[in-house]
């Protein structure tokens, strides 16, 4: 019995001390590679963030009541977190220290908290804007008072169908439809808005007799269409950056479990007696 119980003990031992020979070299490479890969995750990530916070200056008269830019704040600040978190775990990986190990799984835990937050808010906006932008896109077509108009409304219609190359919301015929909009009734033939016609056409006036100089597809399947793409490179962007940063504390820790603590001896009583 106590041959068998000793024959366990050694294959245990055994078994250890393979464990160490690998382990330890690979959670070393492992997290060093991360570091690197952490510099370039920093940049994509404050591109999307960006990208964000430039579609809601651009549109955020159409959000007035959501926090569109939330997201892409918090893109931003853990893109910067990224960088010193990168640094730790490089130097870590040359020369492990207790401090710069617990520094490092701080940061990463406050990463993962920025990042799960953006990309929960990215998939929360792609949701419920589509509904969001039609309802103001639809009230601002109908109180359009003219391409001149000094009215904030106007003006923001103007921009998005310069910006976006469309007209109308759904098309072009929306601008027929919208009848309490009496811009249009004093002229001799219908048109729409000077802000659908194409820029190589200097002279257009937005004659429906010239459909050739005019943008015809809506402005709310392209906006939709930007919002998705840049909502949805947030959302994804965080999630495998959260997953790396998993495995580098996954990483952090094995190389924690190697190194021992700091020898407080000298508060021995025995010592201090």
């Amino acid at each position: 019995m106590r041959r068998i119980r000793a024959a366990a003990v050694v294959s245990l031992a055994s078994l250890w001390l393979y464990e160490d020979s690998w382990l330890k070299p690979f959670a070393r490479s492992l997290l060093w590679l991360l570091g690197f890969i952490f510099w370039g995750s920093a940049a994509a990530l404050a591109f999307g963030g960006l990208l964000v916070l430039l579609m809601y200056k651009n549109y955020g008269y159409l959000f007035p009541e959501s926090f569109l830019s939330l997201p892409g704040w918090l893109a931003v600040a853990a893109a910067l977190i990224l960088l010193p978190a990168g640094v730790l775990a490089i130097s870590i990986s040359a020369k492990s220290s207790r401090y710069q190990q617990g520094a490092l799984m701080y940061l990463l835990l406050l990463l993962l908290c920025l990042e799960m937050s953006s990309a929960i808010l990215a998939r929360f906006y792609t949701v419920r804007l589509a509904s969001e932008m039609q309802s103001t896109m639809s009230y601002l077509v109908y109180q359009y008072n003219g391409t001149h108009s000094q009215g904030s409304g106007s003006r923001a219609v103007d921009v998005i169908q310069r910006k976006l190359q469309c007209c109308g919301v759904q098309n072009y015929t929306d601008w027929l439809k919208a009848t309490a909009a009496s811009w249009h009734l004093l002229a001799e033939k219908a048109h729409v808005p000077e802000s659908c016609c194409k820029e190589k056409y200097s002279h257009c006036r937005g004659d429906l007799g010239h459909l050739e100089q005019l943008f015809q597809e809506g402005c709310l399947k392209k906006l939709d269409d930007w919002v998705h793409v840049v909502m949805l490179y947030v959302f994804w962007c965080c999630t495998m950056i959260g997953i790396l940063e998993l495995l580098a504390g996954v990483s952090n820790g094995i190389l924690m479990r190697y190194q021992p603590l700091y020898d407080f001896s000298f508060l021995d009583s025995s010592t201090l007696s």
